[in-house]
């Protein structure tokens, strides 16, 4: 028995005591196969499940690499059935595999009999495959490609694949000499996912996944389809291709609500992939316009349902996921994984952090009691009308104001889900707001008006969540969210993480209401953060406006 700060528990869980001296080595060393639940102060619990185990034996971490990262810090004997219940449930990867044979195409082979007997037996396998060619190997349908790796998955015998690629359409595409140079993580992740011919890169917002994408498209010098969240992304992506990357103005076109141009580079939005035209997705044929040879999913965390029922029909293709999280509320991260691909790299943000190329950032959550006549309204409100009193409480507006008179020098975006209290509290500062509604070209004369200075503090609504280069902003003050997205609480910490010239902190402001369900949706929305080693500090409210600001 040693020291150590972890205690592991043969439920699968991991309780890391944040005081301990190791703690930040051991959140590291177990971040590539072990997933935070829950983060209160002191301890930690962390969650081992197939899925973190697939991902990190993916990723060439075997399961005596998990074993001994437990028994090494871990505070008591590692219960003996847990350590193996890891080695067998990583050996399950790639005990089926799928192939291109040279006669009978897509084949499904095993070198486990007794598995390939085990999922035939299944109905839902029975529909993707076609004769039995020996023992060991069956043929696939090439179409159920996709599929069969869902199904699969979904049995607990999750296939490799190494059926190859076709190499799509050739197209020179070169990063720009003298421009720039790779940082030493963009030029692994890119080598990692071309290395493993498909998958996703996670990396801290700020960290340059666009210039990611870009050495990806080098490597492929392929026509490439890049899907972005929108069209103000889009642009973004055009803007920054052009910059890194030999690509000229014709090569690169813009497939969103107010364009429809294919060309060898084509950025679409999701939303023009998802529109319905009585009840058929009619832009769905952008993804056979071209004979793409790579598909860049951005914030491959959003990708919604149809873009991933079509995805499973493009398997042939190279596809690379970009996200700063791999977190989906809704549970599809078994879609991202079989569909898009395994995790190919996953940089921690705080080691980020410290090569200096995200800002370090200082989180606080600022507390806040409802009115009396507000708690009333509260308590005997309908619980789905509750969240939304206790969010837009008129209480925030005066911490609003008062963080914002707190940084009198720095670019600040008031960040919130419902658009009444945006519009009140851009009354209330006298500042722009930029919401949904707002047009593509509004919207991008203010972010513009922002990164220039004449702007220096922006009330905006979740468009901003995603993909928005504002590399100016140095606070951002949350006033309420999706619930209790962790996604959304990373994408807007994101924001603020550019490196400052001076190198001052980032700042971020939770603005909570205490003893309502607002407060239990911001310890959920906190957890994905607190994984990468970022601690929130209290903040009494009261304390902040009338005296000497303390913790709780």
């Amino acid at each position: 028995m040693t020291d150590g700060p972890l205690i592991v528990q043969s439920d699968k869980t991991l309780l890391l005591e944040i005081d301990h001296e190791l703690s930040s080595e051991c959140r590291h060393a177990i971040a590539p196969f072990a997933e935070l639940e829950r983060a209160p102060e002191h301890i930690h619990t962390y969650r081992i499940t197939p899925l973190g185990l697939w991902n990190a034996r993916a990723a060439l971490h075997d399961a005596e690499s998990v074993v001994d990262t437990l028994l090494k810090y871990s505070r008591y004997p590692v219960p003996h059935a847990l350590l193996v219940d890891i080695a067998e449930t990583m050996a399950r990867y790639g005990r089926l595999q799928l192939h291109m044979h040279p006669v009978h195409g897509l084949v499904l082979t095993a070198n486990d009999r007794t598995v390939l007997e085990e999922i035939l037996h299944s109905k839902k396998i029975t529909p993707l495959v076609g004769k039995r060619i020996d023992e060991d190997t069956i043929a696939v349908h090439a179409s159920e490609r996709g599929n069969i790796k869902q199904a699969l998955l979904k049995l607990g015998w999750p296939a490799e694949d190494l059926a190859g690629y076709v190499d799509g359409e050739a197209h020179p595409i070169a990063l720009a000499e003298n421009s720039f140079e790779l940082r030493t993580y963009q030029r692994e992740a890119a080598e990692g996912f071309w290395h493993g011919g498909s998958g996703v890169v996670v990396l801290p917002c700020g960290a340059g996944k666009t210039i990611v994408g870009a050495a990806a498209m080098a490597l492929a010098g392929a026509t490439t389809l890049i899907l972005v969240t929108n069209t103000v992304s889009a642009r973004q992506w055009k803007a920054e291709l052009l910059k890194r990357t030999t690509l000229t103005e014709e090569e690169i076109g813009e497939y969103s609500g107010a364009r429809k141009e294919i060309r060898p580079v084509t950025i679409a939005t999701y939303q023009v992939m998802t529109t319905r035209r009585q009840g058929v997705y009619a832009h769905l044929e952008l993804f056979d316009a071209r004979d793409w040879g790579l598909i860049i999913y951005d914030e491959v965390h959003l990708l919604p349902a149809p873009v991933f029922r079509f995805t499973a029909d493009i398997q042939a293709r190279r596809r690379l996921g970009l996200t700063a999280t791999l977190v989906r509320e809704d549970g599809m991260e078994g879609e991202v994984f079989s569909l898009i691909g395994p995790k190919r790299y996953d940089a921690p943000w705080k080691d980020i952090e410290a090569q200096g190329y995200i800002a370090p950032a200082d989180c606080a959550e600022v507390r806040v009691t409802l009115p009396d006549a507000e708690r009333l309204a509260y308590a005997m409100a309908e619980p789905e009308e509750r969240y939304r009193l206790a969010s837009t409480t008129s209480y925030k507006n005066r911490v609003v104001e008062h963080l914002v008179n707190l940084h009198p020098e720095d670019h600040i975006l008031v960040i919130g889900q419902y658009l009444d209290q945006l519009d009140e509290i851009s009354t209330h500062l006298g500042v722009p707001t930029i919401t949904g509604a707002t047009p593509i070209k509004e919207r991008e004369r203010l972010f513009q008006s922002f990164r220039e200075g004449e702007t220096r503090v922006l009330v905006v609504s979740k468009v901003a969540n995603f993909s928005i280069d504002l590399p100016e902003a140095g606070v951002a003050i949350q006033i309420s969210g999706t619930f209790g997205s962790r996604q959304e609480e990373a994408q807007r910490l994101g924001r603020i993480l550019r490196p400052k010239g001076d190198k001052r902190s980032a700042h971020f402001y939770t603005i909570v209401t205490r003893d309502t369900v607002d407060a239990d949706f911001a310890a959920h929305r906190q957890r994905f953060l607190a994984e990468q080693g970022y601690a929130y500090r209290i903040i009494d409210a009261d304390d902040l406006l009338y005296g000497k600001p303390s913790t709780e």
